[in-house]
């Protein structure tokens, strides 16, 4: 089989589509012919060795993948041949709090990823793609989506909550779209007018360019009548997780999870006199996966993608995707 592969050593040039050994599905497993994959900035990372500089080479990259089953070993019972399917991000966590025993199995970097012709892992880390979404958009789900949906769950979103999103990423536009559908306001700031007019598409209440509006905490606590947000997706790291305490509101929620604005001081005193709560977000379970489909599914919510690649041009995709020119995901098709 073909996968895309990171060997010889890091960095993009050791990025390859090479012939890999063929898989059988063993007790308990399942064999999934992969359709499409999602990229996400920490495949990126990876690639270049600043995730895990000890990662074991070489290594199939990629965490969110979706596919039918074309083989079952014995034992199966929660799926049938060519069902449609999805990987979880870890095929380990399925219910409860994230455990380091749980967090040590993801895919991509602590075993082999998606970006492969056909996966083989354990039925239990699977769940069915919700509704008719295809693939492609099926693929976009297993770490943005889930990621978007715990934080948001963790922020307890619902209507009368005010949510503010960093960018127009994968994470960011999964937020909007999910916190609309749970009936709370959605605020974002972005570098790009063109992508903010295309949140406002997509149901943002207001938008701000943060580039000509550095100041963009004063902006949220002015759209919130002086209390700030209720809820902040925090993407950027620390160099903007000073910024998202001026905006949250006294008592909010923070959800820590990217790192894209890079390395930065962070003085905490204010978590404290704010009595704000910053939780950290490394993706969610396979329940929080089935319970987020559930929302696909109930409120018809199509996943955002911004541009498809064929297989041979994967490592095309991650380049593109380290530009920043994306609006939502950027999506690998493996047909």
């Amino acid at each position: 089989m073909k996968a895309l592969v990171i060997q010889n050593g890091f960095g993009l040039e050791n990025l390859a589509v090479v012939e890999r050994p063929d898989l059988a599905a063993g007790r308990g497993q399942v064999l999934v012919r992969i359709r499409a994959a999602s990229l996400n900035y920490r495949d990126l990372l990876i690639a270049k060795g600043q995730y895990n500089p000890k990662l074991s080479l070489p290594r199939i990259l990629g965490s969110d993948g979706a596919g039918e089953i074309v083989a079952l070993g014995e034992g199966i019972s929660r799926f049938k041949l060519n069902d449609r399917v999805i990987g979880c991000f870890m095929p380990n966590w399925i219910d409860g709090p994230i455990s380091e025993a749980t967090a040590k199995s993801s895919l991509g970097n602590d075993r082999d990823g998606v970006l492969s012709e056909y996966f083989l892992c354990d039925e239990h880390s699977l769940v069915s793609v919700p509704g008719d979404l295809s693939f492609d958009e099926a693929a976009t789900l297993p770490c943005a989506a889930v990621t978007a949906w715990n934080a948001l769950l963790g922020g307890n979103c619902g209507p009368g909550k005010t949510v503010l999103l960093q960018g127009t990423g994968g994470v960011s536009i999964f937020a909007l779209q999910f916190a609309k559908a749970l009936g709370a306001r959605a605020l974002l700031i972005s570098g790009h007018d063109e992508k903010m007019a295309r949140a406002l598409a997509q149901g943002a209440d207001a938008v701000l360019n943060y580039k000509t509006h550095p100041d963009w905490d004063k902006w949220v606590r002015s759209e919130t009548q002086g209390m700030g947000a209720d809820i902040v997706i925090e993407v950027g790291g620390a160099g903007t997780l000073e910024r998202s305490i001026k905006a949250v509101r006294f008592g909010g929620h923070v959800a820590l999870i990217g790192v894209l604005s890079g390395p930065g001081t962070f003085n905490p005193t204010p978590i404290l006199m704010k009595a704000v709560r910053v939780q950290g977000v490394f993706v969610g379970s396979r329940a929080m996966f089935e319970d987020m489909n559930r929302l696909i599914v109930g409120e018809g919510i199509r996943p955002v993608i911004d541009r498809v690649f064929p297989f041979n041009q994967s490592t095309e995709a991650i380049k593109y995707l380290e530009s920043g020119s994306h609006f939502g995901k950027v999506v690998v098709k493996i047909d």
